[in-house]
């Protein structure tokens, strides 16, 4: 992981870039303007859903940025109102054409729920079958949500997006995920900004002329786990992407491991049923 089109290969054969841009929250011009600086700069994966309400910003962005379409790879999501196997195939020609593209490259089901998504996912599979996505996965699944999905699907999901940052490191997630060939991605990864005084972070951070977000996502991408930071700050998405000239050592790892303390600043996806 030296360079910021480094990928990591999925399950299926598909490359991913280890560092993508997460667009949550971000609106109208401002996920444009981001969209468009962070492909200028060399990012080549732009994370989005449905109920962000930007991917048409986001796809506009894409259209305009001159890139080879075969380079990027661009991830979207079915929200929890559109889950269900004929709903699911709906959302997601909903979304091909608000983000202007033929083949969506990674398609999530957001959030696990109580009952809808096996359905959900048989859609996503005769969607990934007939060649419309290149990769099909899921977001904030835990370990028992992933082994009901396993029991009924013919597909094992390349990706399982979720809350993942020093508060939370999951690591009972982070071995399952591993065992089953699925890529752990970590949204949220700098938890809000509510790190950037730890003084475990900041130490490591002076050691290499870093920022303690550069030594979490550092911390990420030496965990093999996708990340994607969000922001629409010019500066701050040129630094989240300046973490590829240093590496931590293992005992720098351990000690950012060491500050777990199962803390979210999302939903529990035991908690978010619908």
């Amino acid at each position: 992981m030296k360079h910021i089109t480094d990928c990591t290969i999925l399950n299926n054969g598909v490359t991913m870039p280890w560092l993508g841009l997460g667009t949550f929250k971000a609106q109208g011009d401002d996920v444009y303007k981001a969209v468009k600086l962070a492909l200028e700069i060399g990012y080549r994966s732009i994370d989005t859903a449905k109920v962000y309400g930007n991917e048409e910003e986001v796809g506009r962005a894409i259209a305009e940025s001159g890139i080879p379409r075969g380079e990027l790879f661009v991830t979207t999501k079915v929200w929890n109102d559109d889950q269900g196997y004929d709903s699911t195939l709906r959302a997601f020609e909903g979304s091909q054409k608000r983000l202007g593209l033929e083949v969506i490259d990674l398609y999530l089901i957001h959030w696990p729920g109580k009952d809808k998504f096996k359905d959900t996912w048989k859609a996503m599979e005769r969607l990934y079958e007939e060649g419309r996505i290149r990769a099909i996965g899921v977001s904030n699944f835990h370990v028992h949500h992933l082994k009901d999905l396993l029991q009924d699907s013919r597909t094992v999901p390349a990706v399982n997006q979720v809350e993942l940052h020093p508060r939370l490191i999951q690591q009972e997630l982070q071995d399952f995920c591993g065992a089953q060939g699925i890529q752990l991605e970590a949204w949220s990864p700098l938890m809000q900004g509510k790190l950037t005084d730890d003084s475990t972070l900041a130490g490591i951070a002076q050691k290499y002329g870093k920022t303690p977000a550069q030594v979490i996502l550092r911390w990420n991408l030496q965990n093999k786990i996708v990340t994607i930071p969000k922001s629409v700050t010019p500066s701050r998405i040129r630094e989240n992407a300046d973490i590829f000239d240093f590496e931590l050592s293992s005992d720098e790892i351990k000690k950012i491991d060491s500050l777990n303390q199962n803390r979210r600043v999302g939903s529990d996806p035991d908690k978010l049923l619908f």
